[in-house]
């Protein structure tokens, strides 16, 4: 009952907050804009974290530290204690997530800037173990506390918001109500050295990734497993059939994914017709990953029949600058950035940290299957004759839990367009920096300087300073640009602060970045908005439990 009567608080809430806020207009101010919906958006998450509390409390939940069921390791659930269906249930664990996100976009004189608001919450349920197996389910919505007019295309350019629409459906800018969404529905089998999960789920892969950076990430529909063919080495496979993109609320069939977050041009400098024109496919993928205490190696091979296929080899290395000799490189450090790759844990008898070296290189290859996608060339998605190979390396010494400092370069060369469809992850470059890619561009050079630092004075505060120049072809050399994108530089300030305590898994991220053009833009609106010469703001409060 408790639960009913916030959630009919919400909605009513939800209505009046729109009808007040839903027509304003971003100025130069963002702080005006910002501050006119803080209130009403604060109160709001608090109903929001309040129904997740009841509802929970309602459903007999256990209390519990918060793991988020897709990072688990080991499951929770007593295998050999259930003996009924009650049990089945009542040994599972519930997992909810809420967030706040407030997002602008300050654009150059005479183009249209932009801001939007939002909050969302979900919760989700993971059975307990019956002879390994277990049932899982969760859901997510999304609500829209003010904005711009994500719908309105710039006058001087013709183009249309590209941030902030994601924080809703880039299907459909007017939809700021059915923001809704079914995102886990699975079985999972585990075993001692294996699992296997079938259904709706999170994904996690070089190509395929949550790249939650907007309200919600990307999730899949198909059959993953992984197996540890040792202690130190594991092989993972997987094939899907559909694919649910970030900022989307439907699911869609592999090739219907392709295109909905834009098409970009052809290599004649035609538009490219390939969305919903793509031959039906599925993605089928293979990866090995493993090393020793200082190396790590993965391998990965991922392919789309009758489309593209693409291969990664990466090696990851640690050593230690002091003479310490144990020093352990995480499992998962290819996926982070940087020197934000590896987080190595050193002992010794000293109380301060020892100095490490790290160092990385990635080799990427890929060619098309069949026409790419479509007989029709204007309507193939990667093109009969395209291919790109990508390198990439990164250096740089770190002090565990205190500070960070690296650099990390990228070459896509000049053979072709590297190309992987942006509603399916962000790039694995070693010079990822957020809000930008490098997909769909050849002959590229990047490099990025990238420092971290945790501020010991005020645990759970963490400031990461990272600077990137990317040479990319000339907008109108479109065999090489996809998407007419300048070369640029850029620079992101990203601040979070964990809480701890009564408050553990809330945190709090404000995100800075200005990006510049380095390439001629012709002076045309179109090459400029939304990519270049801009200011973009973010500020996200998530709580876990």
């Amino acid at each position: 009952m408790g639960a009913a009567t916030l959630i009919f608080a919400v909605m009513y809430l939800n209505h009046s907050v729109e009808q007040t806020l839903g027509k304003g207009r971003f100025t130069r101010d963002l702080l005006s804009g910002f501050f006119a919906v803080l209130m009403s958006s604060l109160l709001r998450l608090l109903l929001t974290i309040l129904i997740l509390f009841v509802t929970v409390f309602e459903l007999d939940a256990q209390d519990q530290p918060y793991v988020h069921h897709t990072e688990r390791v080991q499951d929770s659930g007593k295998a050999e204690s259930v003996k009924s269906m009650q049990d089945f249930l009542r040994d599972g664990q519930f997992f909810g997530h809420s967030r706040y996100f407030f997002m602008a976009t300050d654009n150059a004189d005479g183009l249209t800037d932009y801001f939007a608001n939002a909050v969302g919450f979900g919760i989700g349920y993971e059975t307990g173990k019956f002879k390994g197996f277990q049932l899982g389910i969760s859901g997510y919505a999304i609500y829209h506390l003010g904005s711009s007019d994500l719908s309105n295309v710039d006058a001087l350019s013709n183009q249309p918001n590209r941030y902030e629409l994601g924080l809703f459906d880039v299907e459909d800018p007017k939809n700021l109500r059915e923001l809704d969404r079914l995102e886990d529905l699975y079985v999972k089998y585990s075993g001692s050295k294996y699992q296997m999960k079938i259904g709706k789920q999170h994904i996690k892969t070089p190509f395929i990734n949550p790249q939650d950076g907007r309200m919600r990430p990307t999730l899949v529909r198909g059959v993953l497993a992984n197996y540890r063919i040792s202690p130190k080495w594991m092989v993972q496979v997987g094939g899907i059939d559909q694919i649910s993109p970030r900022s989307t609320v439907h699911w869609h069939r592999v090739s219907e994914s392709l295109g909905l977050y834009g098409v970009g041009v052809n290599p004649d400098g035609t538009k490219s017709l390939y969305k919903g024109n793509v031959v039906d496919s599925y993605v089928g993928f293979w990866g090995l990953e493993g090393g020793s205490e200082s190396v790590k190696w993965k391998f990965w091979d991922q392919v789309v029949p009758g489309v593209f296929n693409t291969t990664l080899v990466q090696f990851d290395g640690t050593r230690a600058l002091n003479g310490r000799k144990h020093v352990n490189v995480q499992s998962n450090s290819s996926e982070l950035k940087g020197l934000k790759q590896v987080e190595a844990n050193q002992t010794g008898n000293s109380s301060r940290p020892g100095m490490l070296l790290d160092y990385g290189v990635q080799w990427i290859t890929q060619q098309s299957m069949g026409y790419g996608g479509n007989e029709d060339q204007s309507k193939s998605y990667f093109g009969e004759k395209n291919r790109s190979f990508v390198f990439g390396m990164r250096a740089g010494v770190s002090q565990p839990k205190r500070w960070k400092l690296g650099v990390n370069y990228t070459r896509i060369t000049a053979h072709g367009r590297y190309l992987m469809p942006r509603e399916w992850g962000r790039d694995p470059f070693f010079t990822f920096m957020l809000r930008e890619r490098n997909e769909g561009y050849g002959d590229v050079h990047a490099f990025t300087l990238v420092y971290s630092k945790q501020v010991q004075r005020l645990p759970g505060l963490s400031v990461d300073f990272s600077y990137g120049r990317f040479y990319l072809p000339d907008v109108k050399n479109y065999a090489m640009n996809k998407y007419g994108f300048p070369a640029y530089q850029q620079g992101n300030v990203d601040v979070r602060y964990r809480f701890s305590g009564f408050l553990n898994g809330l945190d709090l991220q404000f995100l800075l970045v200005v990006k510049n053009a380095l390439g001629s833009t012709y002076d045309l609106p179109k090459y400029e908005i939304n990519k270049v010469n801009l200011t973009h703001f973010n500020l996200i409060l998530n709580y876990h439990f």
